[in-house]
């Protein structure tokens, strides 16, 4: 095992998008409800409980998720208000550990080795943030202790849903021997093919073989797999560890070409990002922008365009981020049909860096001010109420135009 006692926790909430629209919406608690694209060319983003007894996953075409679960509730994403409870959920993370590393809205890995003196066993911290995060969120989430990262993540996913399951240090060979290779991480399907060459189907096999006959037919990542078969895993949980990009992007039911309608769609990107920017208090200074184009270079591959800029100083406005994403759709479309179109942000920053001049101080404390503003009001009456001028759609636009609406900030 590894050299300093740890313990590890992985959390995961269960079928997350999805169970925040059953909460949201109790009239679909029991329901199979389906979140993601539901177009001809959609993508599952994920499934309750309830829709994956019908075979329906994440990743899988809406197409074939219809077929399988064609009386299911199938819903868009509102990354916002994914975002929104994902913080809540951090924050009660917080309260037992300050060791938190996110892998992503959903899940996490904390090292409650130095808070079981406050707190108790590692059961008892997690029974707590389980019940702290149904408290706070009205949401299950799963979590696995293990001495480990890799054993604490094996362990959740044993435990879903809605469970808790541990593994002792002792207990870690027993429990990994009989477990299918696939779930030791590094294992991908051309490294299955050689492992199932070799006659390799489990972990505890894998284990039994000389490390040098798993480098001779993998290199170094033969001994990787090696080490975490033995269950030593020497990686820690990093607390520094942040997401390092946001993104957006829609494919079409029907091949588009350059529009108002893509314009607009690039503005609502791009404030969706920068609400989400806001959220997490980060600013970004690269913008990209993605389209896939329609011509097939192979079964179910196309042609993906991707074009970015680095501003000058950092921000967190939508308008801004979707002025250089709309700039950059101008300059590269070429009046091609497209089936994808998508923004990204990178390059982060916490909080804003640098001196700003007089101009820009002024500018930038009114452009904070109508975002705050926005963000009120889209936290308490919804995306849909209030948009800007630049994400209205076209009958609103034309209205304003002729100054039969008020303006919106």
């Amino acid at each position: 095992m590894s050299q300093r006692a740890r313990t590890i926790l992985h959390a995961d909430m269960d079928a997350f998008y999805a169970s925040v629209e059953q909460h949201d919406r109790p009239e679909l608690l029991g329901k199979p409800v389906i979140v993601g694209g539901s177009g001809s060319r959609g993508v599952v983003s994920t499934a309750s409980y309830e829709a994956r007894v019908f075979g329906v996953h994440s990743a899988m075409p809406s197409v074939q998720a219809r077929k399988l679960c064609p009386h299911g509730v199938f819903l868009p994403g509102r990354m916002e208000r994914y975002t929104e409870v994902a913080q809540q959920i951090r924050s009660v993370f917080g309260e037992f550990t300050p060791e938190v590393e996110p892998l992503s809205l959903d899940e996490a890995f904390l090292d409650v080795t130095a808070s079981l003196q406050l707190f108790g066993s590692a059961r008892t911290i997690a029974d707590r943030l389980r019940k702290r995060v149904r408290l706070e969120t009205g949401l299950a989430v799963s979590v696995g202790i293990g001495p480990t990262k890799m054993v604490a993540k094996i362990a959740c996913n044993r435990g879903k849903p809605d469970g808790l399951v541990e593994i002792l240090p002792e207990a870690v060979d027993d429990f990994l021997r009989p477990l299918s290779v696939a779930h030791l991480w590094g294992v991908g399907p051309a490294t299955q093919q050689v492992l199932t060459r070799l006659g390799i189907a489990t972990i505890g096999q894998l284990a039994d073989l000389p490390v040098t006959t798993l480098e001779r037919h993998l290199g170094n990542t033969g001994r990787g797999l090696w080490e975490l078969a033995q269950g030593h895993d020497e990686r820690v949980v990093d607390s520094e560890r942040r997401r390092k990009s946001y993104g957006e992007e829609q494919t079409f039911d029907r091949d588009r070409r350059d529009s108002e309608e893509l314009h607009r769609l690039l503005a609502d990107q791009a404030e969706a990002i920068a609400r989400r920017l806001r959220l997490e208090h980060r600013w970004i200074r690269t913008v990209t922008l993605k389209f896939k184009l329609t011509n097939s270079i192979g079964p179910g591959k196309f042609p993906v365009i991707t074009r970015r800029v680095t501003l000058p100083k950092a921000t967190d406005d939508g308008p801004t981020i979707a002025r250089v994403a709309q700039a950059l759709w101008k300059e590269s479309h070429q009046g091609r049909m497209i089936r994808l179109l998508g923004v990204a942000v990178s390059s982060l920053e916490d909080g804003k860096a640098g001196q700003l001049s007089l101009f820009e101080a002024t500018s930038d404390n009114k452009e904070s001010a109508v975002n705050k503003a926005l963000d009120a009001l889209t936290e308490r009456f919804g995306r849909s109420v209030v948009l800007r001028g630049t994400t209205a759609p076209a009958k609103v636009q034309q209205a304003r135009s002729l100054g039969r609406t008020s303006k919106t900030p």
